[in-house]
């Protein structure tokens, strides 16, 4: 985070102090992205995926140059746990009119602990994945958005777009 304080002032008047994730992070961060995934009445995940995607998101959360970031609060009851999480990655796609240098920040992940919500830890989060994003070049930033959140994101600038999405599993 460059060095800046990263304490954001909550509507609630209490403090939340947000700081980038790092490797011994990662067992919360998988907790709190099936805690997003659940929200969003995803089919159920086994416990395997998270036992094989824990060493890369360890990895990905070492590097502090890499195009991968996540920004968390820690959970104020329980030590060791997270209340908040805001995951993004940079991605280079050939520049064009009003992204010449090509970078596109996309946002996933957006998930509070359940007893932890509506204090203001998701919008501290997503203002400094956006702050990361602005400083590394982003010409813009997608995400998803549920009907939930989306109140958060038109509320930092997001608008809606037509989405032309397709998908391949492979």
């Amino acid at each position: 985070m460059g060095g800046r304080a990263a304490r954001r002032w909550l509507a609630c008047g209490s403090m939340s102090l947000v700081r980038r994730a790092v490797p011994g992070d990662a067992g919360e961060v998988l907790r709190l992205r099936q805690v997003m995934l659940d929200s969003l009445a995803a089919a159920p995940g086994s416990a395997q995926w998270q036992a094989d995607s824990l060493p890369v998101l360890r990895g990905r959360l070492a590097d502090p140059d890499g195009d991968f970031a996540a920004f968390v609060v820690d959970h104020p009851r329980r030590p060791g746990a997270l209340a908040a999480l805001v995951a993004g990655t940079l991605e280079y796609r050939i520049g064009r009119a009003g992204n010449p240098r090509g970078l596109v920040g996309h946002v996933f992940s957006v998930a509070t602990d359940p007893q932890e919500r509506r204090r203001g830890h998701a919008r501290a989060c997503m203002t400094e994945l956006l702050e990361w994003f602005r400083e590394r070049g982003a010409g813009h930033v997608m995400l998803n958005a549920s009907p939930d959140a989306e109140p958060l994101y038109r509320s930092l600038g997001f608008t809606r777009d037509p989405d032309p999405s397709m998908r391949l599993h492979l």
